[in-house]
């Protein structure tokens, strides 16, 4: 009860994956989607290039969990064992609006890309912005904005998204 949208043929699914009812996978002719073996796509979730390419690979033992949507426009990286909780937002671009006299969909997107290291968990609820990277084995509570780059080992929280601790 999944579907697979736009090109189809530019997924690659790895040994063990689950797509779960209703999630959606849609990839664009020039873009690529990867997911590693025995990783989870949870109910509704979805996962997609963008719609002028993009790519986005996800590692091993991962989850990404119901009514969340992982966007690749300008990349989105996920290492191996990470958990993403229900209703997050993995966004690797930005529109921009340097030019007042322009109007903002005129003036294109920054795609700096999204890393998100391994063993990483991230809370339910969390939006994660272009241009971040998430260190390794770090852990983002539910509700947070991250913004700028967390690092490895690191207990973050907040709007926006600050260390209060390590592991």
């Amino acid at each position: 009860m999944a579907t697979f949208e736009g090109f189809p043929e530019n997924v690659t699914l790895g040994k063990g994956v689950v797509i779960d009812a209703y999630a959606r996978i849609y990839c664009h002719k020039v873009g690529s989607i990867e997911i590693g073996d025995n990783s989870y796509i949870g109910e509704s979730a979805i996962v997609h290039t963008g719609k002028k390419g993009g790519r986005v690979e996800i590692g091993t033992d991962c989850t990404v969990q119901a009514f969340s949507i992982v966007h690749g426009h300008g990349s989105c990286k996920i290492g191996n064992g990470v958990r993403i909780a229900s209703h997050t937002v993995i966004i690797p671009a930005t529109h921009r609006f340097d030019d007042d006299t322009r109007a903002i969909r005129e003036q294109g997107l920054t795609k700096q890309g999204i890393t998100i290291e391994d063993d990483v968990w991230i809370g339910t609820g969390c939006m994660i912005l272009d241009g971040v990277t998430i260190g390794t084995g770090a852990v983002v509570g539910a509700g947070s904005l991250v913004n700028k780059s967390l690092p490895a080992r690191s207990i973050s929280v907040g709007v926006p998204a600050h260390p209060i601790s390590s592991r």
